[in-house]
């Protein structure tokens, strides 16, 4: 860790591409419960007042994909039809079956993509994940129970959050500046939207994790005015928050995203494989940080690469850490999906506020 300060980013559940992830992973989520051998590749496009669904599926489930996205855009709060995109939006329905070609490979138990995957681990929070993500993760998870709750109800849908932290020798010191943007209400001014969220949202977040900020270095709503969120203001599109996803920056990224492919797609297993490995070294005291490199062949069972940089952080020898890693699990398609049970309608409540760092999700247990 060589950067003296490190910014990540996170957004809310409404955030117009964190609705397309959610309605992805639903519809992924329903097949499984049918089907627990469902294969899907969901795509979402969400626009004014028009929602798109594409992608394909194969699966003896029968699901209601219209009825599953307006519930998901529903519970986001977007009923109103001032936002110009609600849950009576008119929904285009592409979905089709997957490709023959593609299933050659995954039903002989390959890889349903190629390309390559990272997983990241670092002992700088419980959670064994970076702090600036970690808390950037917090606060919108603050913002959006502030408004379902209604402590702040003049909040609307939708919402992005920025922790910027110092370190020093690669250990975060403190943070230096949190960014909040969320739409509201017309009668609530910028200056009053910023007193509101330092007391409710960012004072009590990061101090519940041992740190603080003044209001001199919290930003709020850069442009001075934002009113109306949601798919009307930015396009959303399934799968393009990969960063906020992952590390927040700080691990690699493969490129492939997660939401709405089920478990054979390796984009989504293999980046669950490789946290699960790296996570299990970092808890295991063997690395203060650690990043676990897979790459997968279309149709093939096996990686055809794997490797792992602890960053000059090692306590022990490298080799002793390889062999704890391999042994951890079977790094074919099928054994990372036994291993880690991911035959599973648990995706969903990966589609925000990132797939990793939280408690319960299989791919985060700590092997002792």
């Amino acid at each position: 860790m060589n950067y003296r300060y490190f910014t990540s980013e996170s957004v809310a559940a409404g955030h117009p591409d964190k609705i397309c992830d959610q309605i992805s992973d639903a519809i992924l989520d329903a097949c499984l419960k049918e089907d627990k051998y469902s294969h899907t590749a969901i795509e979402c496009l969400a626009t004014v007042n028009q929602l798109v669904l594409a992608g394909e599926v194969k699966s003896k489930a029968k699901v209601n994909y219209e009825k599953i996205a307006r519930k998901i855009i529903r519970d986001l709060g977007y009923t109103d039809k001032i936002f110009n995109f609600t849950d009576k939006s008119p929904i285009d329905n592409y979905i089709h079956q997957q490709s023959p070609d593609i299933a050659l490979g995954v039903d002989n138990k390959g890889a349903g993509d190629q390309g390559m995957m990272f997983g990241y681990a670092t002992n700088e929070t419980d959670e064994f994940m970076p702090l600036p993500i970690f808390l950037a993760h917090r606060l919108v998870e603050r913002l959006d129970e502030v408004r379902k709750k209604k402590i702040l109800p003049f909040l609307r849908p939708d919402g992005k959050s920025e922790v910027e932290v110092e370190y020093e020798k690669g250990i975060p010191k403190r943070v230096v500046k949190v960014v909040l943007a969320v739409p509201h209400k017309e009668d609530v001014t910028n200056g009053e939207l910023k007193k509101y969220l330092l007391e409710s949202v960012v004072q009590p977040i990061l101090k519940k994790y041992g740190h603080e900020i003044n209001a001199q270095n919290l930003i709020i709503n850069g442009t001075g005015r934002w009113e109306i969120g949601g798919p009307a203001a930015d396009t959303g599109v399934t799968g393009r928050k990969i960063i906020v996803d992952t590390y927040g920056g700080m691990g690699r990224h493969g490129g492939g995203c997660f939401s709405g492919k089920d478990p054979t797609k390796v984009d989504r297993s293999g980046a669950y494989a490789a946290r699960f490995i790296a996570k299990n070294i970092v808890a295991s005291g063997l690395a203060d940080r650690c990043e676990v490199a897979v790459a997968y062949v279309i149709g093939k069972r096996q990686p055809i690469g794997k490797s792992i940089d602890t960053f000059a952080s090692e306590k022990v020898d490298k080799n002793k850490i390889e062999k704890f890693a391999w042994n951890l699990l079977d790094l074919s398609v099928s054994g990372i999906i036994k291993r880690l049970n991911l035959l599973q309608p648990i995706y969903l409540s990966t589609a925000c506020y990132g797939h990793f760092g939280k408690a319960g999700l299989p791919w985060e247990k700590i092997i002792r």
